[in-house]
């Protein structure tokens, strides 16, 4: 399975439109069988920026794409508008993976937060789908991430959740947030950091970019995209 992972649009003031353009179009290029964008499409929650996010990844030509939101998303009481705006699914399962939605985002706030009843949730949910490969999205950082400075909003409840997934042996998380691309791997867990994709703010990695990631059936290889650009390993 080959999936495009993006993640920070930021719609508003520091969007760059011609940039997600590139992206998109390259996106289109490469086929991919899921497209995954890990929150902050807007920069304020704002309904004008929806739309502007809306308009925008519908440019991508993959009927597997998946949505969840980010803090700031959730500012202005955005995350009502989100429901407006996009198709909000828990799991959604392909072939032989499974896509599980981890919602971090909470309204008026920068830090992430998962919480016990979301953490049973994904533990039952992980289990029901034990002989699937599963794929773990959410907007938040579980992990810090190199080169962006002192870090006061990761998840605040990382420690659980971590060994939620490692103890039901999921495969890979894919997030954001922090606008810099980067790939962990913590015991058999693969956690795979997007940059920014159209967004002027950046940080460790001067580049808007995305992520392209492989799953085979023994074997996850991740890399990153630099838009209009090359190609860089995270393994």
């Amino acid at each position: 399975m080959l999936i495009a992972h993006i993640s920070d649009l930021h719609c508003g003031h520091e969007f760059q439109p011609t940039v997600f353009a590139q992206a998109a179009q390259e996106i289109n290029s490469l086929d991919p069988d899921l497209v995954v964008v890990t929150g902050d499409l807007t920069d304020n929650g704002l309904l004008g920026q929806y739309r502007e996010a809306k308009k925008r990844l519908d440019t991508i030509r993959c009927k597997n794409l998946v949505v969840t939101s980010g803090n700031h998303d959730y500012r202005s009481t955005g995350y009502l508008l989100f429901k407006q705006a996009f198709k909000f699914r828990r799991t959604v399962t392909i072939g032989d993976t499974v896509i599980v939605v981890v919602g971090t985002a909470r309204p008026e706030r920068d830090e992430g937060e998962v919480g016990h009843r979301q953490v049973v949730w994904l533990q039952n949910t992980l289990r029901r789908h034990i002989r699937k490969r599963t794929v773990i999205m959410m907007h938040h950082h579980l992990v810090q991430v190199p080169d962006t400075g002192p870090d006061t909003i990761p998840i605040i409840d990382a420690g659980d959740v971590l060994r939620a997934l490692i103890r039901s042996k999921a495969d890979v998380v894919l997030g954001g947030h922090r606008h810099r691309p980067w790939m962990w791997n913590v015991q058999n867990l693969s956690i795979i950091h997007a940059g920014s994709v159209s967004s002027e703010r950046l940080r460790g990695f001067f580049h808007n970019s995305y992520n392209m990631v492989e799953l085979s059936k023994d074997e996850v290889r991740a890399k990153l995209k630099v838009v209009g650009g090359k190609s860089i390993s995270l393994n």
